[in-house]
């Protein structure tokens, strides 16, 4: 009896250093495995009725820390989120340009202001007008091609987001196929479960690097896997995300204001609560970080726009003074009767109109208040005065003043051989000092005044030196908080109008206690309006602005009650959002450099007339002081309000996307080290040792031998008693 224990003892250890053998084997054959974890399982003696009958192996097991293992998740979530942000601002930090190259965008303004200073000491020099061309195009052309970068890199982040959610999808499956099979092996007690652990956990290394994940493991064996922020996505079954990236991304599209499509897992967006992982760091790039730099970019160009136009409106181009002249601002006719019924009342100066011949000599000469006798009216009122006076007292029968098809004013002399110049003067007296006139406008044809204006030829945009192709179809607030209160003491009412559905076509009214959330709302819940225009919050540095949008493209317009208050509050006025895409110098000047301004008429008392000459350069020198002097900039996401120079503010930007690229780049270096340190760790705790599984060969080797050679010499021994037997 004795024989036969000691045979199945020396069996059974011949079996179990047989299999541990197998697993040390298995251990070095995958030690560069990426994701496999050292094996070992235990070894007991077997007892039966009191007495040993060999060893027994138990289960194999994997060494992990799992505390390690979920601080590996954590740091490569946050690795992969400043890898996405900033391998996105290196890509437009290099767009940018150098200093040392001088195409950088800080040196396009610098070349521009530098050709407007030299142009405004020598204007009858050819080459300083097509120097000053040329520079203009670069920098117009810079803001294009950077604002079209942004969003092309926008789009670009949409579209990995769409792949990312994709991918999660497929790693959600594979965990959940794991976690039947973990549980089934487990339930039927077969060897394998520490291999399909390996896998699932090589699952959830890679899921973390989308999303910033937890994990717990059930008493089957199973994990639950959920967002940090507490969205489900795997527990009894998938929660599978969904998104569908938009086609292209523009200035003006925005996830706050639905034109980007949201995150949704069962149905509900989950968009704000990813904020780790790829997805996390994509998300922060395409809704924030491109979007707060794109609309600093947008205020610069809108800030070069107005003010140089401003400037450009005050003056005549000479010798190519214009025959025909037509405005870039839209108005809105009345829809029923295709009038333009909206009063404009000038409030201090006057607009002085005067004819000159082919060369150069004054014709005729007026002022809209004194002469014409317009000092309030409609615009249809208005456009029939200065015609009468055109073709009747200027003698110019083919004369008209008109809006054309887009609601642009159109000034001809209906005679190429008779030019036409615009001077706003302090008053109606001839030789007045120029200075613009100040103007009332009534947007809505309601017979109340609205909005004010500086500059007559500058308000309608007669002669302007930067265009853009943009309809006022958005409207913009300030900067405020969603929940700070923005009425006034007394309510008010905000009506709507646009150039397709005109005048007036729905309203809402605006109480004391109102947020611009509850604005956002009564607009988006109206019926009258909700099929024309939409509201929404859009984020912008510390803040909101409310944005409000034709859903039509239509030149909008809103107008409130006398004493209101609110627009004024909230500063709500066309929105810039856009301009560095569609900002260009006029199509004519391009053609014809001779058309930039540099003088306006001067009255000469001696020929009782106005008359202009080439060389003329007061208005050349304010355009080169525009540079100079200081502009007052709006809060643009993370650059606050500011008043600085032209140069100052794009010296600002290009510093602001250098430092957010220097930041990524620090932040991403110094997670990326750590996560490989969690990983280092981790690799001590559950990576092969190839000394230490090879000393453990060599005792399950002896003790293989060493069973088998108790084996061998019971077996001699059974065999001689058999003999003698």
């Amino acid at each position: 009896m004795a024989l036969l224990s000691s045979i199945s003892s020396s069996l059974s250890g011949m079996k179990v250093a047989q299999a541990q053998l197998e697993l040390v084997s298995n251990n070095i054959a995958n030690v560069d495995t990426k994701g496999y974890t050292r094996k070992t399982a235990t070894q007991s003696a077997k007892v039966v009725a009191g007495s040993t009958m060999g060893v027994t192996m138990g289960s194999t097991q994997r060494t992990v820390d799992e505390g390690l293992l979920k601080s590996f998740l954590t740091s490569n979530s946050l690795t992969s989120s400043l890898s996405s942000q900033y391998d996105y601002l290196s890509r437009l930090d290099n767009l940018m340009g150098t200093t040392a190259d001088g195409n950088s965008l800080a040196s396009t303004v610098g070349n521009l202001q530098s050709a407007f200073e030299t142009f405004s000491t020598n204007v009858s020099s050819a080459a300083s007008r097509y120097s000053l061309l040329s520079n203009a195009q670069n920098l117009t052309n810079k803001l294009n091609y950077l604002s079209t970068n942004i969003q092309t890199l926008r789009g670009d982040a949409d579209m990995e987001i769409n792949d990312a959610v994709n991918n999660i999808n497929s790693l959600l499956k594979s965990i959940d196929e794991l976690n039947t099979d973990i549980v089934k092996y487990t339930v039927l007690n077969r060897d394998g479960v520490a291999n399909l652990e390996d896998q699932r956990d090589s699952a959830l290394r890679e899921l973390s690097s989308y999303l910033d994940i937890t994990y717990y493991t059930r008493d089957t064996g199973a994990v639950v896997v959920q967002t940090s922020s507490g969205v489900m996505l795997l527990d009894n079954e998938v929660h599978q995300l969904s998104h569908s990236a938009l086609a292209q991304v523009g200035p003006d599209n925005s996830y706050d204001s639905g034109n980007i499509q949201g995150i949704y897992v069962d149905g509900k967006d989950v968009t704000t609560r990813l904020t780790g992982g790829t997805i996390g760091g994509l998300i922060e790039i395409r809704d924030k970080t491109l979007p707060s730099l794109q609309s600093q970019l947008d205020e610069l160009s809108y800030v070069l726009y107005k003010e140089i136009n401003a400037v450009h409106n005050q003056g005549t181009a000479y010798p190519n003074m214009p025959s025909e002249m037509t405005g870039t601002s839209t108005f809105i006719a009345d829809k029923a009767t295709g009038k333009y019924t909206q009063n404009i009342r000038i409030d201090s100066g006057d607009v002085r109109f005067v004819i000159f011949d082919e060369d150069g000599n004054q014709v005729a000469t007026t002022t809209l208040g004194g002469g014409i006798g317009f000092k309030q009216g409609t615009l249809d009122d208005m456009m029939s005065g200065v015609q009468n006076w055109l073709q009747n007292e200027a003698g110019l029968a083919g004369a008209s003043v008109s809006m054309n098809g887009n609601g642009n004013l159109v000034i001809n002399t209906g005679d190429s051989s008779y030019t036409i110049s615009i001077i706003d003067e302090a008053s109606s007296t001839p030789g007045s000092t120029q200075e613009n006139v100040s103007l009332s406008f009534d947007v809505n044809g309601d017979g109340a005044y609205d909005t004010t204006a500086k500059g007559f030829s500058d308000f309608f945009g007669l002669n302007d030196f930067f265009v853009t192709d943009k309809t006022d179809y958005i409207y913009d607030s300030k900067v405020v908080s969603n929940k700070a209160a923005v009425g006034t003491n007394v309510n008010t009412t905000w009506s709507f109008s646009d150039s397709i559905n005109g005048f007036d076509y729905g309203s809402i009214t605006i109480t004391k206690a109102m947020t611009i959330q509850d604005i956002a709302k009564q607009i988006n819940d109206n019926p009258d309006l909700n099929t024309h225009i939409k509201a929404s919050l859009v984020a912008n540095g510390d803040g909101y602005m409310l944005r409000i949008e034709s859903l039509e493209g239509a030149q909008l317009e809103i107008a409130e009650t006398a004493g209101g208050g609110v627009l004024d509050k909230l500063d709500m006025s066309p929105s810039n959002c856009g301009y560095a895409s569609v900002i260009s110098v006029r199509e004519d000047i391009t053609e014809n450099a001779n058309l930039i301004v540099s003088g306006s008429p001067d009255f000469d008392s001696t020929k009782g007339a106005y008359v202009i000459n080439a060389a003329t350069n007061n208005i050349a020198n304010k355009l080169a002081s525009a540079f100079t002097s200081t502009q007052t900039f709006k809060q643009s996401g993370d650059m606050a309000k500011t008043t600085t120079t032209i140069a100052n503010y794009t010296s600002t930007f290009v510093g602001n996307v250098a430092s957010l690229t220097n930041t990524a780049q620090s932040s991403y270096e110094y997670q990326s080290a750590l996560t490989e340190a969690i990983s280092y760790k981790e690799a001590q705790v559950s990576g092969i040792d190839i000394d230490e599984e090879l000393s453990q060969m060599i005792i399950y080797q002896q003790s293989y031998a060493a069973c088998a050679q108790v084996f061998t010499a019971s077996k001699e021994i059974l065999d001689i008693l058999l003999g003698l037997v």
